[in-house]
Formats: C-alpha cells, structure tokens, sequence
C-alpha cells in the first residue's frame, strides 16, 4: 500500500468507473483510500466483453480507470484490448507510473540492467516450452520471466539444463511486500532451494543473466571438430558443437574443418 502514488489517488477518485482485474483486491484499495467507486470486473476471461463496454463509456465522455493485482496493466496482464478500444474510441490515454515487477526485480537483481529480454511465464506446453528454453540459451541479454509459487522450481531446473546450471540467477518474491525476498546464486542452486521448500507463496520473478561471453578460439575449435568427426560424429553437428563451446563462426569454422579434411 505504501507504493500508492498521490497521482493514483487523484485518478481514481475523479473516474466515473474503475475496471479492476480482481474487485475484491481493488476494494480493499479503495477502502483504505477511503473511496467508494463503481467497479467492473476486468480480467482475461471476459476482457473483451469488457473491453467493448468500456470502449462505449469513454465515447461517452466517461473517465474510466483500470487497475491490476500486482502489476503494470498490459504488461502480462489484462489491460491491451482495454488500451485499443480507448484509443478506437478518440480518448486520452495516460499511465500512472507504479511499482513494475520486471524492472524492480531486474534493479534488485545484481545483474546487467543495459540490455534486457522480458519473457512473461514460460509456456507450460512442452513443445512452445522447449522451444522458447532453446532460444533463450544464446540469448545475449539478461533474462527476466514471471514465474507462479507452483512452478517455479520446475521453470528453475528447465532454465538450469537450457542455459547451463552455473548460470547466474536471482528469484525475487513479494517484491514491495511485507515478505519480499531476493534470492541468489545459480540456476542449479536455485532449482535445488525452491524444489526442497515445502511450500512457495506470492508473486515471483526470475532474472537471468545474460549468455557468458566466450573468447574466439577458432584452433581450439577446429581440433575438437575433427576429434567428434573421428569418433563418428556428424560433420554438421561436430561442427555446431565446437562452434557454440568455443565462440566461433559456424560457417568459419566448417571451412576450417572441411579444408583439414582434403588436404
């Protein structure tokens, strides 16, 4: 509560309705305002019901409002057809700044702030989630995803074997909140905490850090190349192994391989 903003106070008294992703969380914000507002429901199962309705009030010169759990609006949470259909109705559009899990956690965090990817949850079907996992394992900047209590140490030990378990890691947990927690050290240390506690409550977010920079080294590389091709591995394979392991072109590193092999 100690992050609501003057600002926020100001909005949410002069809106002639507030939608809200849970009424029950924003009556309590209300209350402790000391407010009393109309308040409709606005979440995913009926946001785009929803979103019409309030695309219809603001062309009447409605002021509306539209207030998430623990959140920016839009941002992993219900909020983007709210924004189109108030932009479709011709009406202003403002945001008042708050708390936003993905940059405070990448603040506490420790890790690279420069340059960074933001990921949402991980897929929980297998196929989107290997495939997004083997995306992220070359991924130059750091890492931040959303994770919920029951499965963060599952999402932990997938990042730990997709991007390597001494991976930098921290897990931040009820972030501005009586019971916030940041959590540090590597995937693989991670993955053993969270997996070992009986029990994980609030809202988390996981930031890795980025992809470790490995120093070119195109001799080292052609060798273990030919020694993978030698022990019966596949030129195209040996070749994208020893590339990845030793920060080299493919491309450059084929020619090498290639040429040593018809001299």
């Amino acid at each position: 509560m100690g992050d609501t903003s003057a600002r926020l106070e100001d909005v949410l008294r002069n809106a002639d309705v507030i939608y809200a992703e849970d009424t029950r969380r924003s009556s309590y914000l209300l209350q402790t305002l000391g407010l009393s507002r109309p308040l409709r429901s606005y979440f995913a199962g009926n946001e785009a019901a929803r979103a019409v309705e309030l695309g219809e009030r603001l062309s009447e010169g409605q002021v509306v409002a539209l207030l998430t759990d623990a959140g920016m609006p839009a941002i992993s949470d219900p909020g983007l057809t709210a924004t189109r259909a108030a932009y479709m109705a011709g009406a202003k559009v403002t945001v008042i700044p708050g708390p936003s899990a993905v940059t405070a956690a990448l603040a506490v965090s420790g890790l690279p702030s420069d340059r960074f990817v933001f990921e949402g949850f991980l897929p929980r079907k297998k196929a989107g989630r290997v495939a997004l996992l083997a995306e992220l394992a070359s991924e130059p900047r750091t890492i931040v995803l959303f994770a919920s209590p029951s499965r963060v140490a599952t999402d932990l030990q997938d990042l730990a074997g997709a991007l390597g378990e001494k991976r930098p890691v921290a897990v931040v947990r009820e972030l501005t909140k009586i019971h916030e927690e940041v959590w540090r050290g590597s995937l693989a240390m991670a993955a053993a905490d969270f997996a070992a506690r009986a029990s994980v409550k609030g809202e988390l977010t996981i930031v890795v850090g980025p992809k470790p920079v490995i120093a070119a080294d195109l001799g080292a590389a052609t060798q273990e190349a030919r020694d993978a091709i030698d022990s019966g591995a596949a030129p195209s394979e040996a070749v994208r192994e020893a590339a990845a392991a030793h920060g080299v072109s493919r491309r450059l590193l084929y020619q090498e391989v290639i040429a040593g092999t018809t001299r």
